[in-house]
């Protein structure tokens, strides 16, 4: 809204400094600062507001050191990141921007079937929760709605390069050429780091890459679900999902910040993407929402996120790695989530599989996801947080490299 407001002022009035909001760096700065300054100041008085209504974790008894202690902190600590991001979102960002606007679809979205599923777990008193077809009916819908708007909005386009370099001798235009729509996207080993979604229909015949959107759509859905699970499942100890997702959503915003600008798309030789230079706002402004709210979910924890929380935060950065043409990347640079899922999978795939064969499940793990085997083997959850963190740090390091790997 500011930004509308010091448009109008600076193309009407001149007003000296209007033009500072036009500039993408300001805006990124003034959302991150005043993210952080909303989840750190009224992130307390929200977390008393959830302890005088009784808002708090039910804990199962499974036998992890520590565990009984948290039991009764407040939950539902996730309005703190999703109010934190919105409101410099709405204040600095341009909100006719297609990708702003699909962002803050998904992220109202996800937090209302996190709300749900934690509504039930207090207020109804059962742990279970939503139950998990309609949990995954949501984000099968959101990634439908995700899917048919990138492919077939006018405005989700990308410029191609006709190989020609930017020098003094050739402009931007005559670099970049027209936009196009296309379902290509970044892939780190392949031939130009490329891969496009059509050519897996093209085999159909003249006219069959039209109908791209048949592979395009059900694999946005298929990420979007996989990663909120995943950043749900890994939000099980003091500050892993929101340090993790932090470290991610920051390596995202370097995509989005280069992807839009021409210059340095270029340089890298990535794919140019018109418009997606608004997203760095909503990312600058949802990384200070994800550590201001770190500040009180640092171990010992003073609030939970709750699924109102890590649900959202898997669905915004599934959406965000889509819209920026690295979503192929996902399972190297959310490789915190992937390890988590995988080891859940594995461990009930594995159970039934001996149970089924020998009559007694067996497990691999000491106890899934893998943050708790670290529990079980008397890891302090602090080292295991922190060590999960300089992974994930890793892991954003390798996914930027990648880009460079032909």
């Amino acid at each position: 809204m500011l930004y509308y407001l010091f448009e109008y002022l600076e193309q009407q009035y001149q007003l000296p400094g209007a033009s500072l909001f036009q500039f993408l760096t300001f805006r990124s700065a003034m959302a991150v600062l005043l993210s952080l300054l909303i989840a750190m100041v009224y992130g307390k008085r929200i977390i008393l507001f959830l302890q005088a209504k009784q808002i708090g974790e039910s804990i199962r008894d499974l036998g992890l050191d520590g565990q009984k202690q948290k039991a009764g902190t407040p939950t539902m600590g996730g309005l703190i990141i999703i109010l934190s991001t919105l409101i410099p979102v709405l204040l600095f960002a341009d909100l006719k921007n297609i990708y702003v606007i699909l962002l803050i679809v998904t992220m109202l979205w996800m937090g209302v079937i996190g709300f749900i599923d934690d509504y039930i777990k207090i207020f109804k008193k059962d742990k279970k929760g939503l139950k998990g077809r309609f949990k995954v009916m949501g984000q099968i819908v959101l990634g439908l709605i995700v899917g048919v708007v990138l492919y077939f909005h006018p405005e989700v386009t990308m410029k191609e390069k006709d190989g020609t370099r930017i020098t003094e001798q050739f402009t931007v235009e005559q670099v970049v050429g027209k936009e196009k729509k296309s379902v290509r996207t970044n892939v780190p080993f392949f031939k130009d780091n490329e891969l496009d979604y059509a050519d897996f229909i093209a085999w159909a015949g003249e006219g069959a890459r039209e109908y791209a959107w048949l592979i395009f759509i059900p694999v946005v859905i298929l990420i979007v679900t996989a990663v909120s699970n995943g950043a749900n499942l890994t939000d099980g100890i003091d500050g892993l999902a929101a340090g993790s997702s932090a470290i991610i959503v920051l390596t995202l915003g370097i995509f989005a910040w280069v992807s839009g600008n021409v210059q340095f798309s270029d340089y890298l030789d990535i794919f140019y993407i018109p418009r997606a230079g608004e997203l760095v706002v909503f990312i600058t402004a949802f990384v200070g929402a994800l550590v201001g709210f770190l500040w009180y979910n640092a171990f010992p924890a003073q609030v939970f996120m709750g699924d109102t929380g890590s649900l959202t935060i898997g669905g915004v950065i599934a959406v965000i790695a889509i819209i920026v043409r690295k979503e192929l990347l996902i399972p190297i640079l959310c490789g915190i989530f992937f390890a988590e899922s995988i080891s859940v999978m594995l461990q009930v795939g594995y159970f039934k599989h001996t149970k089924k064969k020998y009559g007694e499940g067996k497990r691999i793990f000491l106890m899934a996801p893998l943050h708790h085997h670290y529990q079980k083997k008397m890891y302090h959850e602090s080292k295991i947080v922190t060590r999960f963190w300089i992974i994930g740090i890793l892991l954003a390091i390798i996914s930027i490299v990648t880009l460079k790997i032909r």
